[in-house]
């Protein structure tokens, strides 16, 4: 009884578009945690993989204050078409055109080498658009935290360096966006490992 007088409440006080903004994160969310479900982090505890689009979209909330709701659900779903069988047609179809178009702009092709998909996240940072940005400044940011504190293992001192200046570099070009998120990468990266960040 008490619980649905809650949720009654809690529907009378909520505009329409909130509802339907929260149903769709739910969404993201859920279908991310369902495409994930097999894979793990390279991190010696190897925690599971949807801990990290989760972060992002936290990272995203809580840090940057951002309530576009498109940009939220690109990260949660970031890595879907890069890592899992998702096309983009699946996501225009559950999530929409907007959403599958940021998660594109974000996505590293991965018939090419390693290097050279490193090499285009660099190039293409500052033609991304605004919304792509976001996620790709709430990607680093926690890549950059994982990595300091839970990397992945067996990277040497050296590796996890070349990564924090490398992310520096992609950010670096894509910088005017978003001044909090962009203080929160650079604070990231003052936690290089072995110094020399900041």
């Amino acid at each position: 009884m008490e619980a649905t007088r809650c949720r009654t409440l809690a529907e009378s006080s909520q505009p329409t578009s909130a509802v339907s903004d929260l149903e769709t994160v739910i969404r993201a969310a859920a279908f991310a945690a369902h495409k994930h479900r097999d894979q793990r982090r390279k991190d010696a505890r190897a925690t599971p993989y949807i801990n990290h689009p989760l972060e992002l979209a936290r990272i995203l909330t809580a840090e940057g204050g951002v309530t576009d709701v498109a940009p939220i659900c690109a990260a949660l779903l970031h890595d879907t078409i890069e890592d899992t069988e998702t096309t983009p047609a699946e996501l225009e179809a559950q999530f929409g055109a907007e959403v599958r178009a940021i998660v594109e702009e974000v996505t590293d092709d991965k018939r090419l080498p390693k290097s050279e998909r490193k090499r285009l996240q660099i190039e293409h940072a500052p033609h991304i658009s605004a919304k792509a940005k976001l996620v790709k400044l709430a990607d680093k940011i926690s890549n950059l935290r994982d990595v300091a504190h839970a990397p992945p293992h067996g990277w040497p001192l050296e590796r996890r360096q070349e990564y924090f200046d490398w992310a520096k570099r992609v950010i670096d070009g894509l910088r005017g966006v978003h001044p909090v998120l962009e203080r929160a990468f650079d604070e990231a990266y003052a936690g290089r490992p072995g110094g020399t960040g900041g």
